[in-house]
């Protein structure tokens, strides 16, 4: 490892990139990720980065070229955010649909209306369903190590399925942290070169993503289903690996405070790191408070999940998009589905905060806790920040 320096967290997910040696680059610019991609193609240009580097005139066709470029046999990545992953949004199921193991930085910001540029989970709770594997990071550190880690996790033949990166828009793409970079033969030792299990070549033609009639279709979605669950494996195996060549130890889900707290906040992204400075301030109150931070969103970590809750009396499960018409934020949902077969159902609160880039303070992580230990939270969920004249 090497000496931590200051840096933008979106330039330290470029360097991740480069770092992961890359074949092809799809850009197309949208804040708050463009810095991303910008980063690489100077990379590209100045000869740090032997890759293909394809400026596209639109989002879809940034995963339209991704999709090429992997079914060719290439190692390709591409980035967006917000109205960007939208666009993308047919795609999507192409590349999970066609086994093409794509990396891609979601940058997550508001979708519209009205505008926002600011920070929540809208973008990718829309596609929740494409069968990507899913992961969060919390901070710029996790940003760079996870977005290598993708890489291995993706092109496991056992996988062979996309996998997109969040980190929140901002709050940490343009965030300067001190950022401890690895060394690239460290990097080469644990990302070996892509095997692609099928490529497109001319002089041996095959038919990718062929017309699913009505008798095929059902079982190619099945398929898709087993891999993207046989994936969790894959995605501890690779998080051992790390954990056992690297400083920074990752798992599908990870808790800390009180982990026998009888009140547990739930928490996926950079806000999870504000509720963790308001659990160790409530813990030294006296409070049996704690922490599960989710790390892999999809595909969602059933059992890690339901051993790491065991013993709690409430969660306070935070979400950062609002399900419209729906009784429950999008991870609430998730966790309440989970918990209905489940002799065992500690008390849910459901809070949606945050939204469109809304401050959430330490001071509004307690006052939750006042609220819920007062069982005064709404049954279904609370808008947290909503002023009186909205309501």
């Amino acid at each position: 490892m090497s000496k931590a320096i200051g840096l933008e967290v979106s330039l330290a997910v470029a360097e991740a990139v480069k770092q992961a040696n890359v074949d092809v680059v799809s850009a197309y610019p949208i804040t708050p990720q463009t810095h991303i991609v910008e980063e690489l193609s100077e990379y590209v240009a100045n000869g740090k980065l032997d890759a293909e580097y394809i400026p596209v005139e639109s989002e879809h066709s940034a995963m339209s070229a991704a999709i090429g470029a992997s079914a060719a046999g290439a190692r390709a990545y591409t980035a967006t955010s917000a109205q960007g992953l939208a666009l993308m949004h047919e795609t999507l199921f192409i590349a999970s649909g066609m086994r093409l193991p794509i990396v891609m930085t979601v940058a997550n910001r508001s979708l519209s209306a009205p505008i926002s540029i600011w920070n929540d989970h809208s973008d990718i709770m829309s596609e929740r369903d494409i069968g990507w594997v899913q992961i969060f990071a919390e901070n710029g550190q996790e940003a760079y190590e996870l977005s290598i880690a993708a890489f291995k996790i993706a092109e496991d033949h056992r996988v062979l399925l996309p996998v997109c990166i969040n980190i929140d828009g901002f709050i940490l793409t343009h965030m300067i942290e001190p950022i401890t970079f690895i060394d690239q033969q460290k990097i080469d030792d644990f990302l070996p070169p892509f095997k692609p299990a099928l490529t497109l070549n001319p002089e041996k033609p095959v038919t990718m993503g062929p017309v699913g009639v009505p008798e095929v279709y059902t079982e190619s979605r099945k398929q898709l289903e087993h891999a993207l669950w046989g994936s969790l494996d894959v995605v501890s195996e690779v998080f051992d690996d790390w954990n056992k060549r690297f400083d920074h130890e990752y798992r599908l889900v990870e808790k800390n405070g009180d982990l026998q707290g009888r009140t547990l906040f739930i928490t996926m992204g950079s806000q999870g790191e504000t509720t963790m400075s308001a659990v160790e301030d409530l813990q030294s109150q006296g409070e049996s408070v704690g922490q599960l931070r989710i790390r892999l969103w999809r595909p969602f970590p059933r059992e890690d999940f339901l051993r790491a809750i065991e013993g709690a009396d409430r969660l306070i499960i935070i979400d950062r998009a609002l399900s419209a018409g729906s009784h429950s934020g999008p991870v609430a949902q998730e966790i309440r589905a989970l918990l209905y077969s489940q002799d065992f159902r500690p008390r849910i609160y459901n809070i949606i905060a945050g939204l469109g880039g809304r401050d959430v303070t330490v001071g509004d992580f307690k006052e939750m806790y006042a609220h819920a230990m007062e069982d005064r939270l709404d049954s279904n969920y609370t808008m947290w920040g909503v002023s009186s004249d909205a309501k």
